[in-house]
């Protein structure tokens, strides 16, 4: 029996009833259905409309729905089932008799379907900080062993000045905690009860909202029941969160597929995340890091389907917000299954520390700190970079480094040279002039690593308390 049916004299067509169906995808629900559903119950027989009994029969049968989920795929394999909570009804009916249809007593599943997707929005955060956190100590366990190796850091994809391996690595963990606290920040809206709003007006029965929302552990009811039926700000809000979790991801994929190449061989690809060539023997692909890439592209899709599922939709409740079910569980799907392989490639993955090095000790990347050398003794930055690009000039029709030019074609250059400044162009000088909170300075970045150890603690401590 449909839940609507009274109304209707003619069934459905049967084409059209296959294709409006929802149960195909809202089944993922299904937990959080019968967990609301129990939170309700238990509304119901505090306004008289349930016996002890009869709770204890509902609450028991929700029960055993759950069991029977998780013990055989097959119970979900229901034709007839409009959506997930036709499916709980018919199921709660055929294991308690006729006092199952008394659950849907005072409710819509216009509240329903708000409620559930919220509970299910929540636990996905909750389950993308875990995974986020174990993926920073992951990036944090590499810049620890990395210690004080080097490399170039690059603008425009050229060579800009040498920084610690660490210091490159600490920059992704930057962007994933920014991806954590977005995250977080969105549960905060997400954690707020539809339960109580009925199908537009609010309930029919005196429920106690304040009761329902602390029984699912949401920190309050919602304040409009126009809105809490029809707002799915919190999932717009949440997948464009992932999008940029994604984005970042892929901005990874794209550096290591780079760094993996002959052409940089900064990283050498683990085999357990890398595929070969059916036709070139010889080939190593980095099918993880291609994959990150696309897969970004997914998330970012599921973002514009769900702006502009819903830039059209009058208040409040309409059919069209089935259409935001897909986006939010396969942009959630897709992150939940892609950062545990991320954390294990990069705790795998090797770094070539004496190539990066290499790279690092050459190609004028201390022509920065050669201008500052001039700086610190009165010639204005302006003309001191004009000076050392003078040099570097000089430096290209000689085939050399900054080094190796002598005091008296420096002097004639600038007379500000001295013999000190050859000091100021080996490596380490030039890292530890970077001396300022963020920047490349060991003593900095190994303040920066305890730092992010204290942060992702954080992150790990708010997600054990939501567990």
């Amino acid at each position: 029996m449909k839940m609507w049916s009274g109304r209707f004299r003619q069934p459905l067509d049967p084409e059209f009833e296959r294709w409006q169906r929802s149960f195909d995808f809202d089944r993922r629900l299904l937990k959080h259905e019968l967990a609301a559903s129990s939170a309700h119950a238990r509304a119901l027989k505090g306004v008289a409309l349930l016996s002890s009994d009869e709770l204890i029969t509902i609450l028991q049968g929700l029960d055993k729905i759950g069991e029977l989920a998780s013990e055989s795929a097959e119970f979900l394999n229901d034709s007839e089932a409009e959506d997930v909570h036709h499916f709980v009804e018919k199921q709660l009916v055929a294991l308690v008799g006729e006092t199952g249809y008394k659950l849907h007593s005072g409710r819509s599943r216009n509240e329903q379907i708000a409620t559930d997707l919220r509970l299910y929005v929540r636990a996905a955060i909750d389950q993308h900080c875990s995974d986020l956190s174990d993926l920073a100590r992951a990036f944090v366990a590499q810049a620890e062993s990395a210690g004080a190796a080097t490399m170039p850091a690059y603008t425009h994809l050229q060579r800009a000045e040498p920084i610690l391996v660490a210091h490159w690595l600490l920059a992704y963990v930057e962007m994933l905690l920014r991806d954590a606290d977005r995250l977080a920040d969105c549960r905060e809206r997400v954690n707020v009860s539809p339960l109580g709003s009925g199908a537009v007006a609010g309930a029919t029965l005196p429920l106690d909202r304040h009761a329902m929302a602390s029984d699912l552990g949401f920190d309050a009811p919602t304040a409009n029941s126009i809105d809490a039926t029809s707002d799915r700000d919190f999932a717009l809000e949440y997948v464009n969160a992932l999008s940029l979790l994604a984005l970042h991801l892929s901005r990874w994929a794209e550096e290591m597929i780079l760094f993996s190449s002959q052409e940089f061989g900064f990283i050498q690809l683990p085999e357990a995340f890398s595929t070969g060539s059916s036709a070139m023997p010889q080939k190593k692909n980095p099918d993880l890091l291609e994959l990150t890439r696309g897969k970004a592209a997914r998330v970012v899709g599921k973002a514009t389907v769900l702006v502009v599922a819903m830039k059209g939709v009058t208040l409040a409740y309409n059919k069209d917000l089935q259409e935001t079910q897909l986006p939010i569980f396969e942009a959630a799907e897709t992150i939940v299954a892609l950062l545990p392989l991320v954390t294990a490639f990069m705790r795998e993955v090797k770094l070539d520390f004496e190539t990066m090095q290499q790279a690092a000790d050459s190609g004028f990347m201390n022509a920065w700190a050669a201008a500052t050398y001039l700086a610190q003794r009165g010639v204005p930055f302006r003309l001191a970079h004009e000076h050392i690009g003078k040099a570097v000039q000089l430096c290209f029709e000689l085939g050399c480094e900054l080094k190796d030019l002598s005091l008296e074609q420096l002097r004639s250059i600038d007379p500000a040279f001295d013999q000190d400044f050859y000091q100021c162009l080996n490596l380490d000088s030039v890292l530890a002039i970077h001396d300022v909170p963020g920047g490349t300075a060991p003593a900095r970045v190994r303040q920066a690593i305890a730092a992010a150890k204290q942060r992702i603690e954080s992150l790990l401590e708010a997600a054990h308390a939501h567990a």
